[in-house]
């Protein structure tokens, strides 16, 4: 982590908070996808928290994930490992700009100092999560792993309907709006009636 001294009080509540989030079977679910999808050469981090961040944090493991996931041209050209922590950051930022060609929504996206500093490993792993249900959904082909590790997100069914279905559509009413067949007031009595004296 940075050089960055304990919290307390409201921040160190926060920092609690954030850290509650952190799912360490996703995180197995996770390192055994991104090991499959990249083969041996990537290694499989220590177990825990620290663990998982020490493994991504340089970005090449990350890069290589997004690149696996390509079938043509692969979108991060250079992948390499660097003490500089400049330099590490920009591979991570390499690794969100192709997510987001591939399909990632933003809102889904973590930031860079929440894995290089360790501040959200939660996002991290929302943002894996992510990746993979949609490489599940796209079905390219690139996809190695257990299907059901990840949702499949819901595709488009569009429909088309006629002039004349559409006419129909307008005479039925619908059990949202209720139904009164059969309805009476008869026999209904809610106690005595009033007394006016």
């Amino acid at each position: 982590m940075a050089n960055k001294g304990p919290s307390y009080g409201l921040s160190r509540q926060v920092q609690d908070k954030i850290d509650s989030k952190y799912d360490p079977e996703l995180e197995q679910i996770l390192v055994e996808w991104i090991s499959r999808q990249c083969s041996s050469g990537v290694g499989k981090p220590e177990p825990g928290k620290q663990g998982f961040q020490a493994w991504l944090k340089d970005g090449c493991v990350l890069s290589e994930l997004i690149n696996s996931l390509f079938a043509g041209e692969k979108p991060v050209k250079k992948i390499q490992s660097s003490p500089m922590a400049f330099k590490q950051m920009e591979q991570i930022s390499q690794f969100l700009n192709a997510a987001e060609k591939y399909g990632v929504t933003k809102t889904d996206m973590f930031q860079t100092v929440d894995l290089w500093e360790g501040k959200d490993l939660a996002a991290v792993q929302r943002t894996l999560s992510a990746l993979g249900s949609l490489a599940v959904t796209k079905d390219e082909g690139t996809y190695k792993g257990d299907p059901n590790w990840f949702f499949k997100k819901a595709q488009e069914n569009k429909r088309d309907f006629s002039d004349e279905q559409m006419k129909a559509g307008k005479n039925v009413i619908g059990l949202q709006m209720g139904s009164n067949k059969g309805a009476s007031q008869e026999g209904m009595s809610y106690g005595r009636p009033r007394q006016i004296l």
